[in-house]
């Protein structure tokens, strides 16, 4: 009961923080505007709003609050929302993963990464394997799926060898499998958090006159966070081993048949048309970007939006072997489609581009206000500053929260000085994603973590910590360089 009290509690206190704003006399804050005092005031409700209830309420609240504001007719910020390419391009894309798992796809796919027969009686080749293959499905599939499927197979495996509750390898591999997870979380430019805060920032970065023209192309994207991925994926493996350095021996025990304790029956026709449409997702979300000049992918770079929808539909009319769609449309809304983030993304990607419209006068307030604060400060230093206050925030509120709030920081440093602001803010989006571990706010898959008694909340932020601090090492030593050099 007390918890249901809370609950209304929170949406009382948004919902007046909301309202106070439009009664804040204009000039109290330079150049915001009127309107700009009402958005600012949802703004800053709604991110209460996300960091203590569930999205889906937080999320149509701030829409309907918007719709009430003068920053436009409701019909004009309704159309706006839900007319957006890059909400409906999300909401196929969430369609076509959730049917992934609806068929039981990344079953197969987990179990095929886990039964490779090299790794049998090699502890630091099966922690590996494990790690990478968490991280390339997490990458290509969604960063749910591997947790949900190792964690299972993997608590019995080490019941099975004789680990107990008190050893500390079974604790960190079990943390690996998220971080692992959270590494590949911010991959793909065309899923999740990663695609709302890269449209975020196409959307706002039009706002910022010198560097209106600023774009990312999802090419040069994927490759830098591919390849940092694996580097930060390979380093997770190396501190376990060299500074955790939990006692392996009963790993040596590990055998496929182990692993493969309750092996699934053969692929059906359904599941084999779906691994086929999936590599065709990947194939046509990613080449055309990288060779947008040639003709086909240059039709098919320009149409990125429609890549999704035509790949449902095609999975929507072929059937099974039961003649049923390959894609239970009706199964995958109802259980496998992700509503909470869908609302939030979607709301985060209109309050982005509402809170840096030139009628809100938010944007020249942010460059009187940081302009001092940056001026003089080198490229180097101020990627330095910016990582690892996003490192610390967002451990404390919603990742994507803090990825959106960030971009108008990182575009007002970049049009004052005249930089390119792609590799920043791939930086940003990067790291603020997948550091989000260290405490059970951060993030979805932190929470999860947390709620693991297997594990323990002190286990977890003695090595979360120590995780991250290595990835941020890593990222400020490897990354902006190679952020520079292929985004710059």
């Amino acid at each position: 009961m007390k918890k249901n009290n809370m609950y209304f509690v929170h949406i009382l206190i948004g919902l007046a923080i909301m309202f106070v704003f439009r009664f804040i006399p204009v000039g109290i804050l330079p150049h915001v505007t009127e309107v700009g005092m009402q958005i600012l005031g949802i703004f800053i409700g709604t991110i209460y709003l996300w960091t203590t209830i569930d999205p889906t309420v937080s999320s149509l609240i701030s829409i309907s609050m918007i719709a009430y504001s003068d920053y436009a007719a409701a019909g004009a910020v309704l159309s706006a929302w839900f007319g957006n390419p890059v909400l409906v391009q999300m909401m196929f894309l969430m369609i076509f993963t959730g049917g992934l798992t609806n068929r039981r796809l990344t079953a197969y796919i987990g179990r095929w990464i886990m039964t490779r027969k090299f790794i049998e009686g090699k502890p630091w080749v099966f922690t590996t394997v494990i790690c990478f293959g968490t991280y390339i499905m997490s990458s290509f599939i969604g960063c749910f799926a591997p947790i949900f499927l190792f964690w299972p197979i993997l608590t019995d495996v080490f019941e099975e060898i004789g680990f107990t509750k008190e050893d500390k390898y079974p604790k960190q591999m079990l943390m690996a499998v998220v971080m692992s997870a959270l590494v590949g979380f911010p991959v793909p430019p065309w899923m999740a958090n990663g695609l709302a805060l890269l449209s975020n920032f196409r959307g706002i970065v039009t706002n910022f006159g010198p560097i209106a023209d600023a774009t990312i192309s999802n090419g040069s994207y994927f490759i830098f966070t591919f390849t940092m991925g694996c580097i930060l994926v390979a380093s997770l493996v190396l501190v376990m081993k060299f500074i955790f350095r939990p006692d392996v021996t009963p790993l040596k025990k590990v055998t496929i048949e182990m692993l493969n304790k309750n092996p699934l029956p053969p692929m059906n026709k359904a599941q084999k048309i779906y691994g086929v449409a999936l590599i065709a997702f990947i194939c046509l979300m990613l080449f055309p970007s990288l060779l947008p000049t040639l003709p086909v992918l240059s039709f098919i770079n320009a149409n990125s939006y429609v890549t999704c929808t035509v790949l449902v539909v095609v999975l929507l009319a072929l059937k099974d072997d039961e003649g049923k769609p390959v894609l239970n449309f009706s199964a995958v809304m109802a259980k496998d489609f992700a509503w909470p983030t869908f609302w939030l993304c979607a709301v985060a990607i209109l309050i982005g581009s509402v809170l840096t419209n030139e009628s809100t006068g938010i944007t020249p307030f942010l460059n009187a206000i940081l302009g001092p604060v940056f001026n003089g400060m080198s490229g180097v230093m101020f990627a330095v500053v910016f990582l690892l206050l996003a490192i610390v925030l967002t451990n404390i509120c919603n990742s994507l929260v803090i990825g959106m709030i960030m971009q108008p920081v990182i575009l007002t440093y970049c049009a004052s000085s005249g930089t390119n602001p792609a590799p920043y803010i791939t930086l940003l989006i990067f790291t603020v994603l997948l550091s989000a571990a260290c405490t059970p706010a951060a993030s979805p898959f932190a929470a999860m973590m947390f709620g693991n008694d297997r594990i323990g909340a002190g286990e977890i932020y003695k090595r979360s910590l120590v995780w991250v601090a290595v990835e941020a090492v890593l990222i400020i030593v490897i990354g902006i360089p190679f952020a520079t050099m292929l985004l710059g």
